[in-house]
């Protein structure tokens, strides 16, 4: 596709980090607005968590990309510093900890800052696969499928001269949806924290089934063939934020019960 956007004699904007930038800067003017009207989120806490959480997302998706293939990056170190080459979902577990620890330490109401950050994510990682798509990184299996894609450019990181699966503009497709049905519920939420949780099990489930139209086995299998790492966490993914989804809306329902009880 078009790994590079811009050239200016030396100077060389990538499209995948363009994209990044453009989904961090949606992201984070999601994060002010909605922060500030429903919390009172100040202008500078907000810069704040943002800077934190750029620093655990790039250091959480380089650590899980080395492991993917540690002795070979332990000889290539260099390559663990290019424009491309995270991890998403070592992103978001060094990120969902720090949020974590920031909140709680700015006296923010935990949960409902979660169900915000659940979205300010789907902004960040759906422009983020877009630059994916052309990158090349994160490439589909071959297809014959009439939305199949053919890579040229040698700066790529898809195979060259073939037919393959758009898989990251399903993901980024499918993400941008997720926000939609998230924005739409929002103001019908059952409890805090439900909008955060029904993010990460809708995105593991949907990325546990894209993961069959992945071509870059490069990021590595439990079972040959069968279970990559990916579809492994997002099963852990959706096993953890199903009980807390069920013992969060149990408690909420106990405390609607008990405020009847005492009208």
């Amino acid at each position: 596709m078009h790994p590079i956007l811009f050239e200016f004699g030396s100077f060389t904007i990538y499209t995948y980090g363009f994209c990044i930038a453009v989904g961090a800067t949606l992201g984070f003017t999601f994060l002010v607005w909605q922060g500030k009207k429903q919390f009172g989120l100040s202008f500078d806490k907000a810069n704040t968590l943002f800077i934190v959480l750029v620093v655990s997302a790039v250091v959480g998706g380089k650590f899980f990309f080395f492991l993917e293939s540690p002795a070979y990056y332990l000889k290539h170190v260099g390559q663990l510093f290019t424009g491309s080459g995270f991890v998403f979902y070592g992103s978001l577990l060094f990120c969902i900890p720090a949020m974590l620890l920031f909140f709680r330490k700015n006296k923010l109401p935990v949960l409902g800052m979660l169900d915000i950050m659940g979205m300010v994510s789907c902004l960040v990682h759906g422009f983020g696969r877009i630059g994916c798509f052309n990158a090349g990184c994160c490439y589909g299996t071959h297809t014959d499928f009439f939305l199949g894609v053919i890579y040229s450019h040698e700066k790529c990181q898809a195979p060259l001269g073939q037919s393959l699966h758009p898989v990251q503009l399903y993901e980024s497709g499918f993400i941008f949806l997720l926000f939609g049905v998230l924005w739409v519920i929002r103001e019908r939420k059952q409890f805090e924290g439900q909008l955060f949780l029904l993010y990460l099990m809708a995105y593991a489930l949907g990325r546990a089934v894209l993961e069959l139209f992945r071509g870059d086995e490069a990021r590595g299998y439990i079972i040959p063939g069968w279970l990559s790492y990916s579809q492994f966490i997002s099963l852990i993914v959706i096993i953890i934020s199903g009980i807390m989804y069920f013992r969060l809306k149990r408690k909420a329902k106990l405390v609607a019960q008990s405020n009847r009880n005492q009208k």
